[in-house]
């Protein structure tokens, strides 16, 4: 049983079972990786406590994002391998007042710095950088018309906040048509609870919820229609 799993009553798993949730889900013909807001804004710099990373930046997660980085950056070379596309969102920094912000919190900053990639994870020059102003990546945006473009029929996601942005885009992948994955020890949030919750909903419902291991197995062991 995977940590996060361990939150979810064991009475609640077995009523969603018998209910006919927790159905699975097969990779298509071409993936693709979306990065979901993985940017200092939304971590903190590295060693910070939470306080410390949300007196930073007040979005930030601060440890849980840096046990999840050397995973995000394992998970991103695994694509580059397969020379399949990676998309990573980040906040629309300059728009986002005009569109009412991505919550009703608000609370992004604007903060020097804020919309910096990690080192460890940072997108490389044929990556797609897709700003939004709201909490899905897909809208407003024109990622569905990239991801036709590239023909990919399976998305596989990562990143923050996994009851955010990520839940988010991952139900608009799923209302999409997509094949929809996520990788648990590659998304993070500020709480402990609301990723577990928020894992066991998309697994139920929306995703195929996998371990990094089971998605290098997934996706690196047969290369998913390469760009040629």
């Amino acid at each position: 049983m995977r940590d996060w799993e361990k939150l979810i009553p064991a009475s609640e798993q077995r009523f969603y079972k018998k209910a006919g949730f927790m159905g699975t889900l097969k990779p298509g013909n071409r993936a693709a990786l979306v990065v979901v807001d993985v940017t200092m804004g939304f971590c903190g710099s590295e060693g910070l406590t939470l306080d410390e990373a949300v007196a930073e930046y007040p979005t930030a997660c601060g440890p849980s994002s840096w046990v999840a980085m050397p995973r995000i950056a394992r998970l991103i070379e695994l694509f580059r391998r397969q020379d399949l596309p990676i998309v990573y969102s980040l906040a629309n920094l300059p728009d986002a007042p005009w569109a009412g912000n991505a919550t009703k919190s608000g609370a992004v900053s604007r903060k020097p710095g804020f919309n910096d990639f990690p080192k460890a994870i940072a997108p490389r020059q044929r990556d797609w950088v897709l700003a939004k102003t709201k909490a899905s990546a897909f809208f407003q945006t024109a990622l569905t018309t990239y991801l036709t473009k590239q023909n990919v029929d399976t998305l596989v996601f990562c990143g923050v906040s996994t009851s955010g942005c990520v839940r988010a885009t991952v139900v608009d992948g799923f209302s999409h048509g997509y094949q929809t994955f996520v990788v648990d020890e590659c998304c993070f949030d500020r709480s402990e609870y609301a990723h577990a919750a928020n894992l066991f909903d998309m697994q139920a419902k929306y995703a195929v919820v996998m371990s990094l291991d089971e998605a290098e197995a997934t996706f690196g062991g047969r290369k998913l229609a390469a760009a040629e």
